[in-house]
């Protein structure tokens, strides 16, 4: 596996990104993550997704620490500061969740919040079907868990086709676009960082393809069996969806009425806030996040 490396010269001087970067190994890729706050403190697991990095919790994070809780980022592989596999074949779904359960484990992160968004909750919601006894709730925004059975919406085989075909696949732009608010220059460039060229691109032009979009797609039946562990899952349950984002659409309501966890919990949809919302309203979505944990 040829493994690529974005040069740390990328990443300096981001706006409102001042934290340390920390490294542990999985499967022998170098993984980043940010871990800030009190580690006896609980606390809240932030996956994000395609094509984004942990950049883009920088102001959850920020709310989420400042009330005294500890806050654990990390880079999917092939995204942020992790290590980039330069293979389209080295990325799978099945892989993605062994690395971050590797993470989950190396960590030892016991009584944690899930936060995912996006393949953050295709991932993460795998992992609390996987070990749900280190998760004491979670929180699923603008993310679901497809097994083929349905069809994934007209928005989504959009941005399928689109991330197939473009020649130019600038994640930045993309991760604007995909934002109800305006999105500053020097923001879009953040996220276009962990990308010097195409070559680091492997993992963000795969992932789209890794959804599981027909019944008979290799991890389908890992998602159905994921399925039932969620069914029930009895702790605390919330959604939190933005109100602009139609690849997600719909699925806090399906995620409702499936999870028993998510009976009578404080459920909202965020005004003016696109599928990214961690860059449109992450002060508000952090706030809830805090709430969700002290309350429930």
């Amino acid at each position: 596996m040829e493994i690529l490396r974005t040069p740390d010269e990328r990443f300096r001087d981001l706006p409102g990104w001042t934290y340390e970067p920390r490294y542990l190994e999985v499967d022998g890729l170098r993984v980043h993550y940010v871990d800030e706050g009190p580690r006896d403190a609980p606390a809240v697991l932030m996956l994000h997704g395609e094509p984004s990095w942990s950049f883009l919790y920088r102001k959850v994070i920020a709310v989420v620490v400042g009330a005294g809780l500890r806050a654990v980022a990390p880079d999917l592989v092939g995204f942020g500061r992790s290590d980039k596999p330069a293979a389209r074949s080295d990325y799978t779904y099945a892989r993605h969740v062994a690395w971050m359960q590797g993470v989950l484990r190396r960590l030892d992160l016991r009584g944690a919040t899930l936060l995912g968004q996006d393949w953050g909750g295709l991932i993460g919601l795998r992992l609390v079907a996987a070990e749900p006894e280190r998760f004491d709730r979670v929180v699923a925004a603008n993310t679901f868990l497809p097994t083929g059975d349905q069809p994934l919406g007209s928005a989504f085989e959009k941005w399928r086709a689109y991330s197939q075909e473009t020649p130019d696949f600038n994640v930045g732009k993309i991760v604007a676009r995909a934002c109800a608010r305006p999105v500053e220059p020097a923001v879009v460039a953040a996220y276009d960082a962990p990308f010097p060229d195409d070559r680091y691109k492997a993992g963000a032009r795969q992932f789209p393809m890794l959804v599981p979009a027909s019944p008979a797609d290799p991890e389908a039946p890992a998602n159905r069996a994921a399925w039932q562990v969620l069914a029930g899952f009895a702790k605390p349950f919330l959604t939190l969806f933005g109100d602009s984002d139609k690849v997600t659409r719909g699925g806090d309501a399906l995620l409702q009425a499936l999870i028993p966890g998510a009976k009578g919990q404080p459920h909202r949809t965020l005004e003016r806030a696109g599928h990214f919302l961690q860059e449109d309203v992450g002060e508000e979505l952090g706030r809830a996040v805090v709430e969700f944990v002290r309350t429930r």
